[in-house]
This record gives C-alpha cells, structure tokens and sequence, in this order.
C-alpha cells in the first residue's frame, strides 16, 4: 500500500525534526579523554598530558637548540633562547633580591611551562590543560609548600612571626593572626583560580562566537553569511586577546611565586 499525502508529509516533518540544529558546547572542549590506544587507557594517560609532555619537550628544545651554536652574533632562536633567560633571571632578581638566583630554575620552568601550555591550547586539536584546576591547583600548591620549606629552613620557628606585624599592639592578636593566616592560606588558591578562570573564560568565548557564526548561518541562510561576518570579526579580535592572556597569566603567576619566594626568604 502506498502511504498517502498525511503519511509521506508526517514522515517528511519527522525527518525534518530528526536533524540536529548547531548548537553550542563551550564546554565540551575541556573533556579529558585516554590517548595512545590501549597503552594511554592501562595507565589513564590523557590528551592534557599528552600536551604536558609536548609542552615540557618544545622547552626544553628552545633551550637546547637555541644554545647549541653559542654563537658571538646570536641567530633567532639562540637570541630568543637568551631573551627568555634573561627576563625570567631579572625577574627573580628585582623581585627575591640576590637570593633569586637560587630559585632561577625553578621559575624559569614554571613560567615557560605554564606559557607554552597556553599558547598550544590555543590551536586545534590541542588541548589547553591550564583549563583545568586540577592542573593549575597542583602548581599553586607546588609553589606554596616551597615557600614554607624555604622559610622553615632560612629561619625555623621564627617564620612564625610573619602572621604578627612588627609593631602591632599584642592585644590585637586575636584578631590580626587568624587574619593573617587566612590570607596565607588563600594564596594557592587564588594563585590556581586566577590561571584557571582566566584560560576558561577565553576559550569558552571563542567557542560561543564560533558556534553563533554556524547557527546564524543555518537559520538565516545566504543573508546569515553576512551577519556571521560580525561573531567572525569578533574571535579575531579574540586570537589576540588570548595571546595577550597567554603570556599576561604566565607572568602573573611566575611574578607571584617570585612575591611568595620574597616573603619566605626576608619573612615581610
């Protein structure tokens, strides 16, 4: 029997509503998932880190590549390679004081590991594992539990003093060292949120524009092509943006861990 006019017009609508429209997932980009085949899944080694090793790989070659000719006249990688010693070594200089020497390396890796995880989140079929606060937490409390080593071992029990100003009027402890310890105790915490936030919210943006540019063009059809031109304008403006942010929140927080590493070495 052949289906009649009700028929073929019900399954046509059903057909129509069984297609997907675009839609956004911002947040589907952070989903860690087993890499490697079998040997990634027996161990659960994931895409983020897959990217830490490429990132810890494309740092160290940078170093060893662009030192290698140790030339008089620096070419552009050994020039770049010197640049980047350079800044992080003033860095910890200007800010720990002539103790930062000593604290150079450590640094130097975090800054640069932190950069170029950033930077390579940033292209497709990467993944941005700062995007995750597992990842920046464990740095954060990296950074704090060397602060309190370099401070208990500089200065012992005197390190103690540094949740009681100088000066301030012994009644007032009660109050000023819970005050005080909190703040202490915050610091890994808005050191890892800070990076967290920051990395999600500008990838979770690129993604929402992008995403708007397919469904103004799936609804709109040819005149959707010049509306989509707008969300387009805008993650352009946005790859600079996230470049900028890239390196802005490397900074910050390898200026911050210099401040932490300040504190526990001269306890004010």
């Amino acid at each position: 029997m052949r289906p009649t006019r009700t028929q073929r017009g019900g399954r046509a609508g059903q057909e129509t509503d069984n297609v997907a429209a675009p839609s956004i997932d911002a947040l589907g980009q952070f989903t860690l998932a087993t890499t490697l085949g079998r040997p990634g899944a027996a161990v659960g080694f994931t895409n983020a880190n897959l990217i830490m090793v490429v990132t810890a790989a494309l740092v160290l070659a940078l170093l060893v590549l662009g030192m290698r000719q140790r030339a008089l006249v620096p070419g552009r990688l050994q020039a770049l390679a010197e640049m980047s010693h350079e800044f992080v070594a003033n860095m910890c200089l200007e800010t720990i004081g002539p103790e930062g020497r000593r604290f150079f390396p450590f640094v130097f890796t975090l800054f640069f590991f932190i950069l170029f995880g950033n930077l390579l989140g940033l292209f497709p079929y990467f993944f941005a594992f700062t995007s995750h606060i597992a990842v920046t937490a464990a740095l954060a409390v990296l950074v704090f539990a060397l602060s309190i080593v370099v401070a208990l071992s500089l200065h012992g029990w005197r390190f103690f003093t540094y949740f009681f100003p100088q000066g301030a009027p012994v009644a007032l402890a009660p109050v000023l060292v819970p005050i005080e310890i909190l703040s202490f105790l915050s610091r890994p915490v808005s050191l890892s949120i800070r990076l967290f936030a920051n990395i999600v919210a500008g990838h979770v943006m690129w993604e929402v524009f992008a995403g708007f540019m397919l469904i103004v063009v799936a609804y709109l059809g040819v005149a959707g092509y010049l509306a989509a031109l707008v969300p387009l304008a805008i993650n352009v403006a946005l790859v600079g943006f996230e470049l900028l942010v890239a390196f802005l929140q490397a900074y910050v927080f390898a200026i911050l861990t210099c401040l932490y590493l300040h504190d526990a070495v001269h306890l004010h």
